[in-house]
């Protein structure tokens, strides 16, 4: 399929996804639902073919033309769901950020007790692409655990797994720190001994994928942080603070495919909450 931006024509669920709104993914779920208009029709299967002139509107809005692709790091605190909208009225990651950020999604998630490096991105195409298991950016993380160290039995999470019928792929872990003594500074659980540190990596991520392996071994996880997501790193960034990874960075990272898709210039965004 071509590109659209050479002047090709594209599935209608790309273009919605290009355009900043949601991922491929949920957008087939708005055309299914009704919610997508063609050229003045209401869709109801995604299996549609566009051009740059077709008129395509969402929830009765003309759909916003495409811009450059951007790419923000965002350290997500505790206490924050990956959503944009919650049907319990619980706080959002999207309810946290700048309000002159514009409208982003997620590349993969972080669960509401997880924090550290979310991706965060004005292009859906680019999210798909960070999240698909067949790009194999590894996710690394630092994680407390309570709980019996088995080392051989961590050893054999590096060949993958099957818990309850979910096959999840090799993940490999390092136990890093024992804690000795209540005194630790690095840990909110004073008095709890038997607390240990680890840092783990893996390729795929999984819904609650580290929680779920550390069970099967005895483990019960307590803090998870994730410090990088393929090339791109939590580093000094501050809780609850987001930076724009520079075009230069993304290029560079990103490689030829997506080389043309980034050669629009775009304002530099760099704000704290």
């Amino acid at each position: 399929m071509t590109d659209a931006s050479t002047g090709g024509s594209e599935r209608i669920a790309r273009r919605i996804a290009r355009a900043g709104l949601c991922s491929r993914r949920e957008a087939e779920r708005w055309i299914a639902a009704g919610r997508v208009s063609l050229n003045g029709e209401v869709l109801t299967s995604p299996a549609v073919t566009v051009v740059p002139e077709d008129k395509v509107v969402v929830d009765g809005k003309p759909l916003p033309e495409a811009a450059a692709p951007r790419l923000w790091r965002y350290n997500k605190p505790r206490g924050l769901l990956t959503t944009h909208h919650d049907d319990r009225g619980r706080r959002t990651v999207f309810d946290a950020l700048p309000k002159d950020l514009p409208r982003v999604i997620s590349a993969g998630r972080l669960d509401v007790n997880s924090e550290g490096l979310l991706l965060l991105t004005n292009d859906g195409d680019l999210a798909r692409h960070l999240e698909l298991p067949a790009t194999g950016l590894a996710r690394r993380y630092r994680v407390r655990a309570h709980g019996t160290v088995d080392e051989q039995a961590l050893a054999r999470l590096s060949k993958g797994v099957t818990i309850d019928g979910i096959r999840y792929g090799a993940v490999s872990v390092r136990v890093d720190r024992r804690k000795q003594a209540p005194s630790d500074a690095d840990d909110d659980m004073p008095g709890e001994a038997s607390n240990t540190w680890f840092t783990v990596n893996l390729r795929e991520g999984k819904n609650r994928e580290v929680r779920r392996v550390f069970e099967h071994v005895g483990l019960d996880v307590n803090r998870l942080i994730r410090l990088s997501y393929g090339p791109f790193q939590l580093g000094s960034l501050k809780a609850g603070h987001v930076e724009e990874v520079p075009r230069k960075v993304l290029r560079d990272q990103l490689g030829k495919a997506w080389a043309e898709r980034l050669r629009e210039p775009t304002r530099k965004f760099k704000r704290k909450r």
